[in-house]
């Protein structure tokens, strides 16, 4: 899974009921997304991640050829910054989906819960470490809890984390990544994967070659399933791609809790994962960060709305 980086540009014209549809979508796709993998649970991570890259090409390349922009990806492969920040995001993405299937077939869904839920607090601290950008009071009290939930954690069970802190880390830079790649999201998605290809494949044929595949060898249920990874990778993508399109970053910012908040329903409820002391502790010190998040973000988009109105007058 994936929750994806906030869009660059701004919607020209506010919110739109497509743009919220599609992004609904997506995030409900996204929250969805362990129910589908619990099924591929017996199935080793990385050969579950290969297939989901294999399968997600022709589907991206399809929704390409439709838009006719294939002429963007071809640039882009004669660009050698361009493929060099596309191996980048690569890399990232692939780290992000191995932790997080591996995460869901070690019935850890709550950490991936958790790790979704830091990641925007993760990327603001990153722009403030980063990229020089100022944090408010409110922000610096939300990352503060957020750290403070993971040192909770970590005291508590003895042991950091590290599903939770893989998918924030590797989801943080990803996004930090993604805003310099010179292309669409759609067009950056299907580089990805394009990249990741050749690698999948040989791994794919390895794996078949030594009697270890899971594909076409161990009955049609598995060949089914890793044959969906494809769809589960690229329509909840494709889907987010057009609806941030079509509405504000204030309300993509809301949005994006959807997906984590209903890994951590389906990981209490149907998964039955434990629910101990210390989460109880940790996860409400996380969604008060993230209320505290959001407030900041929402006075920061009408501070900028005011801006020129101020200035014309």
């Amino acid at each position: 899974m994936r929750t994806p980086p906030a869009p660059n540009v701004l919607a020209p014209s506010g919110d739109t009921p497509q743009g919220l549809g599609f992004a609904l979508g997506a995030y409900i796709l996204w929250g969805f997304l362990p129910l589908y993998l619990k099924m591929v649970s017996h199935i080793p991570a990385a050969e579950v991640v290969a297939h989901r890259i294999i399968w997600a090409v022709p589907i991206a390349a399809a929704l390409l050829i439709m838009l006719g922009r294939t002429a963007d990806i071809r640039t882009a492969l004669r660009s050698p910054r361009t493929l060099a920040m596309g191996c980048v995001t690569a890399a990232l993405i692939t780290v992000n989906w191995g932790i997080y299937v591996w995460a869901i077939a070690e019935n850890r869904a709550l950490d991936a819960a958790l790790g979704y839920y830091i990641n925007p607090l993760f990327s603001v601290a990153l722009g403030a470490l980063l990229l020089g950008e100022k944090l408010d009071r409110l922000q610096l009290a939300a990352v503060a809890l957020a750290l403070g939930a993971v040192v909770v954690l970590a005291a508590s069970l003895g042991s950091v984390p590290w599903a939770a802190v893989g998918i924030t880390v590797s989801w943080g830079f990803y996004a930090l990544a993604k805003k310099q790649l010179p292309i669409g999201p759609n067009q950056g998605f299907l580089l990805e994967v394009l990249l990741l290809l050749g690698p999948a494949l040989i791994y794919v044929i390895y794996l078949g070659a030594t009697g270890q595949s899971h594909f076409m060898t161990t009955g049609s249920y598995d060949t089914w399933l890793l044959l969906g990874c494809g769809v589960v990778t690229a329509v909840p993508l494709i889907l987010y791609a057009n609806g941030a399109k079509r509405l504000r970053l204030t309300t993509i910012g809301v949005l994006q809790y959807v997906a984590p908040t209903m890994i951590f329903l389906v990981a209490v409820f149907i998964f039955d994962e434990p629910f101990g002391q210390a989460r109880m502790i940790a996860f409400p010190m996380i969604w008060g960060a993230l209320v505290i998040y959001t407030i900041s973000m929402v006075r920061q988009m009408r501070a900028r709305r005011v801006q020129p109105l101020a200035a014309s007058s």
